[in-house]
């Protein structure tokens, strides 16, 4: 049998610059004879931003050599650091810890929904951290994380579940990348489904009238308010009748409210804002105040025994089974405040003034969301074109 070209005379092993030949224990080389086995490599670099070596083992020296130099480069550049002994089970509990602390807040500065971090914790939990959770929060590539993917959407998840999964991985990420935590963000450049949202509902004017009549006296006003204001769910359950003025016409927003953290701030700072209250809206707050029988004090949608917000699954019931009885197509309350972005763009009102109503932190997100109900823009674009094209036929 040739010699091992690695094992010079003498039999000792060949050491090459930052690659170590590792031999089987029963090989003749480890005790100076001459090797018989197929050795596999270890590369190793120092990084002196970490004060640690970094080693990793190949099946040819070909490679070793080849991640060795990589490693090199990416020492220099910043993009490659030692491993750190944290999971990603462990990243994840500091994250949450420190996000409901409010000490990591959202890109915009704000503090995180309870909502939205119980759910951030359910992804996890259910999907996560039972595959990845005890790997390093380094070791994790976008390989590992292109496989999750991969097998929830074989399991036949929905392309919306799908990219929730990843959000409070991203979140995590995010922070260990501008803590130099790790090099390199695996979350990134991942192939994911596309999530083909669904047209929301909208009652037209004279439909929403008709939906309002045909509910129980003490719940009109809640609905005239989700569809003439367009307030959000916890919006609605924190609302108290200090904050609706009859005078002025205006609705004040400063609190919403949590099943579980009970009421918390807006859902983000444009979140705290005034909405205008229009007759209609209003003769319905007056009844309702007038028929609740409390002085214009309190929650003005409370629950039955009147101490907390009222129960959104039990109205939405009651409210269906009125609906039904009177052959009318339900609707929800989330719906409700689509129908109002649609009236109010019918009516004219522009867009800045509409994302401000509607509590959003930019006016894009207004425009995503509800240009394509702007009226007579394929009629005007329509004509647009045409007048363009007369005047350079005519040119």
């Amino acid at each position: 049998m040739a010699a091992n070209p690695h094992s010079p005379k003498g039999g000792r092993p060949a050491r090459l610059e930052g690659i170590v030949p590792r031999h089987r224990r029963s090989c003749a080389a480890l005790a100076g004879g001459e090797c018989l086995c197929s050795p596999g490599y270890q590369a190793q670099v120092w990084s002196s931003r970490d004060q640690k070596t970094i080693r990793k083992t190949f099946g040819t020296l070909a490679e070793a050599k080849a991640w060795r130099q990589d490693s090199q480069v990416g020492l220099r550049r910043g993009t490659l650091r030692a491993s750190a002994p944290t999971t990603l089970r462990a990243a994840a509990d500091a994250w949450l810890e420190a996000a409901k602390a409010g000490v990591i807040r959202t890109r915009s500065g704000d503090q995180y929904k309870p909502s939205a971090l119980r759910s951030y914790q359910q992804v996890l939990n259910a999907c996560v951290l039972p595959q990845l959770g005890n790997r390093r929060l380094t070791a994790i590539s976008t390989r590992d994380l292109q496989d999750l993917v991969d097998q929830l959407v074989r399991q036949g998840a929905a392309p919306s579940t799908v990219r929730n999964t990843l959000l409070p991985l991203r979140a995590i990420y995010r922070r260990a990348l501008n803590r130099d935590e790790v090099a390199l963000n695996p979350t990134l450049s991942l192939t994911l489904p596309a999530v083909r949202g669904r047209r929301d509902r909208i009652a037209r004017p004279e439909e929403a009238a008709e939906l309002i009549k045909a509910l129980p006296l003490g719940e009109r006003a809640l609905w005239a308010t989700a569809l003439y204001a367009g307030l959000r769910l916890g919006e609605l359950q924190a609302l108290d009748w200090a904050q609706i003025n009859l005078i002025d016409n205006l609705i004040q927003i400063e609190r919403a409210w949590d099943r579980k953290a009970g009421f918390i701030e807006p859902k983000s700072r444009a979140g705290r804002r005034r909405v205008p209250i229009g007759n209609t809206l209003r003769a319905h707050l007056l009844n309702h105040c007038l028929h609740q029988g409390t002085g214009g004090a309190g929650l003005a949608f409370p629950n039955t025994r009147g101490d907390r917000p009222f129960n959104p699954s039990t109205i939405a019931l009651r409210a269906r089974e009125a609906w039904t009885s009177a052959s009318l197509n339900p609707i929800t309350l989330h719906e409700c405040r689509h129908s109002y972005a649609a009236y109010m763009i019918a009516a004219g009102i522009n867009s800045k003034a509409l994302s401000t109503y509607m509590g959003h932190s930019t006016i894009t997100i207004t425009l995503d969301r509800y240009g394509h109900l702007l009226p007579g823009n394929e009629a005007e674009a329509a004509g647009l074109l045409e007048h363009w094209l007369k005047g350079a036929r005519n040119a």
